[in-house]
């Protein structure tokens, strides 16, 4: 792990190996500060260590949260367009390889987006599930494993709530990206030794 870390440094990246989610909690805080402007990008990671709900909870920060329970589909587009302005955009990561390229997908392209251009920084949270040797496994992830898992994820969320099921590979997965870090510290990468997110 530590030759990761050290990988990871040399590609431009802030990178920092936690433990577990909990202490991944504690130091991602720390990057949240009074006054900032927060964007969103899908992340069942960023969930589970707490950090969303944190966020929500937040006052003094202005979140673009896109996930809000009954804003409209064009306030939803608006907000995904202010998180890539944002000063910090918080996401995860779909696979990171041992070479330091990450590479994701997403549906709307905000998140894949965010890593290119835009905020002035992005705080991304990565379970070790997500490492893999090379770009091409990272991709090979994406499509058997986080898409799919997303894909029962997000209709199975559909019809709890009594609506159709309409997400499928098409609409979950038509947007890539793998990126190395373009400028040294923009993207900080929080690795925690824990299998978590998809």
């Amino acid at each position: 792990m530590q030759k990761l870390i050290e990988t990871l440094k040399s590609c431009g990246y802030d990178p920092y190996f936690i433990e577990t989610k909990e202490e991944a909690f504690t130091l991602a805080k720390t990057f949240i500060k009074e006054g900032m402007s927060v964007g969103l990008g899908g992340s069942v990671t960023v969930d589970q260590i707490g950090l969303l709900q944190f966020l929500v909870n937040k006052k003094d920060i202005v979140l673009h949260n896109q996930y809000e329970v009954g804003i409209t589909m064009d306030e939803n587009k608006e907000r995904r367009r202010q998180g890539l302005v944002s000063d910090i955009f918080v996401t995860g990561i779909n696979a990171l390889t041992r070479d330091g390229k990450i590479v994701n997908a997403d549906g709307s392209g905000n998140r894949v987006a965010a890593f290119c251009f835009g905020p002035k920084k992005v705080l991304a949270i990565v379970g070790v599930n997500k490492i893999v040797d090379n770009v091409e496994d990272g991709f090979k992830r994406v499509m058997e494993v986080a898409a799919i898992k997303n894909i029962y994820r997000m209709n199975q969320k559909s019809i709890d709530m009594g609506k159709e099921p309409k997400q499928n590979i098409n609409t979950i997965a038509n947007k890539f990206t793998w990126v190395k870090a373009d400028e040294k510290d923009r993207i900080t990468i929080i690795l925690i030794n824990e299998e978590l997110g998809y």
